[in-house]
């Protein structure tokens, strides 16, 4: 809960904000703190996404961590490393309603409100299906914050339903936990930002800058009638920059190589999903072919497993500069280790030595590169019937490495499944059509003589390219500063310790 506070509370007048302390150190952190806050609103930057998925689930969003601590160096092990690598910014400490801020902390911990949380679960959430997925949409208009979130799940395969513990949508509360589908992908976030404004308006409280809510009910299908119908509507309401600072889901917290980190997402993968079918000639199943579009397809989906994605770190990228500022601030991280990623700048050697030592985590190797997964398939109607038609789909999800290649991202992603997927083509002697393009006529070079068909197309609507960066340095920078010294002042109230986390 305390994470939506963190993204609603921040909105008092800007120059009501102070240090909490006034030690020489702390009273330089209030001096930046008045700085960053000084920026006039027309000076602020156009709209920017922190769009990331819940830290339960596998996220395709990219998070930033920017180390706690002045300049200087550390010494651990023999290994020095620079602090000065992604600075974290002073905590943000409201003054003119400092009480409300410090009491939502000990509000969400005690058991009245525990109870109230079991309440929210009957009352403010009920489940319906829409266009195959469950979710509600709420969008309230408290304009200038703009705080965006996800209302619905992915639906449940029927004949798995009796195997949960508690059945998938009920939301059963067992005292302690909460149960089914999207208890934590993604619906904590929801009411957690539902609470956080439900108790500041019930102390009166009122933001300088207005609040914008958008819940959308479809994400988890395209976003189609949710997000994209939404979109159109704020833009009309508000212009096209009209927000200050938008605030989507974050990668979560927890502890890595001896340091507590937060991590705002700064960027995102894009995705495509890509379908391959294969069209074979029908007839009886007593007089089978060698392969049937089965057989084929299955094939297909070996071949495009045996071959996946080249993984790679980009210097400067989001994930790069991740494990930079833990070389540089986490103590526990293995000396071998850091010293390969302080070195990295500069050696290709050292790169790929810190690759092949973090890409042993296959979470990280996943959140680096371009994936896949294989998550749809189709094919035959009956046991005596040769099946004329197989179908796979294929989910990429896209590396934000490749923003900056010529060849936008998704059709390098296409290109790489077209390739690989040429030689069988040739032998099962089909002709080939990828994503609209004739790419082989059969082994024969005659379609007419080809056994059938193999073709490779974009499934339901489309795919999206990586989102661009949040800026989290330089002059565009304010609201990812705002974000981080406002978690960072959240962690110092409820642990008492000034520069324990890394943002």
């Amino acid at each position: 809960m305390s994470s939506a506070v963190a993204l609603i509370a921040f909105v008092d007048n800007r120059s009501q904000y102070s240090a909490l302390r006034t030690t020489p150190s702390e009273a330089m952190a209030a001096n930046e703190t008045t700085r960053i806050l000084s920026v006039p609103t027309k000076l602020l930057p156009a709209p920017v996404s922190t769009q990331s998925q819940s830290r339960c689930s596998a996220t395709r969003a990219i998070g930033l961590l920017a180390a706690v601590g002045g300049a200087g160096t550390f010494d651990h092990g023999g290994t020095e490393a620079p602090t000065n690598i992604c600075p974290q910014v002073p905590e943000l400490i409201p003054q003119r309603n400092f009480d409300i801020w410090e009491s939502l902390g000990a509000t969400y911990d005690t058991d009245i409100f525990k109870a109230k949380a079991q309440r929210i679960k009957v009352l403010s959430l009920s489940f319906h299906s829409c266009f195959g997925v469950h979710g509600v949409e709420w969008s309230i208009v408290l304009t200038y914050l703009f705080v965006v979130w996800l209302a619905d799940v992915v639906p449940v395969e029927p004949t798995t339903v009796d195997k949960w513990t508690h059945p998938p949508f009920s939301g059963h509360f067992d005292g302690t936990y909460v149960w089914g589908r999207g208890s934590c992908d993604d619906k904590s976030g929801l009411i957690g930002i539902m609470s956080a404004i439900e108790t500041l308006l019930a102390t009166g409280y009122e933001p300088t800058r207005t609040v914008v809510l958008a819940f959308g009910f479809d994400e988890e299908s395209g976003g189609t009638y949710g997000a994209q119908t939404l979109a159109i509507e704020l833009e009309a309401m508000f212009g096209q920059n009209g927000y200050a600072m938008i605030v989507d889901e974050g990668g979560g917290y927890g502890e890595q190589y001896g340091r507590i980190l937060a991590m705002p997402g700064i960027a995102e993968k894009g995705s495509v999903n890509v379908r391959i079918e294969v069209s074979t000639p029908g007839g009886h199943s007593s007089l089978p072919p060698p392969h049937t579009s089965i057989g084929i397809l299955a094939e297909l989906l070996v071949k495009i497993e045996a071959n996946p994605f080249k993984v790679h770190l980009a210097r400067d990228s989001p994930p790069y500069r991740t494990i930079q500022c833990l070389a540089a601030h986490a103590p526990n991280m293995p000396d071998n280790l850091r010293r390969d990623i302080m070195a990295s700048a500069h050696s290709d050697k050292a790169l790929r030595a810190a690759e092949d030592a973090l890409f042993t985590n296959p979470a990280f190797k996943n959140l680096v590169g371009t994936t896949q997964a294989i998550d749809i398939i189709q094919g035959g109607v009956k046991v005596n019937a040769l099946p004329e038609q197989a179908w796979a789909v294929v989910n990429h999800r896209i590396s934000t490495e490749s923003i900056n290649c010529l060849k936008a991202p998704s059709a390098e992603t296409e290109a790489h499944d077209t390739d690989v997927l040429k030689s069988s083509a040739s032998r099962f002697n089909l002709t080939y059509t990828a994503f609209g393009k004739d790419v082989d006529s059969g082994n024969r070079g005659d379609a007419i003589l080809a056994y059938g068909n193999l073709t490779l197309s974009e499934a339901f609507e489309g795919g999206l390219e990586p989102a661009p960066t949040t800026p989290f340095e330089g002059d565009d920078a304010t609201p990812y500063r705002i974000l981080s010294g406002y978690l960072s002042s959240r962690h110092l109230i409820g642990t008492g310790i000034s520069g324990g986390i890394m943002m």
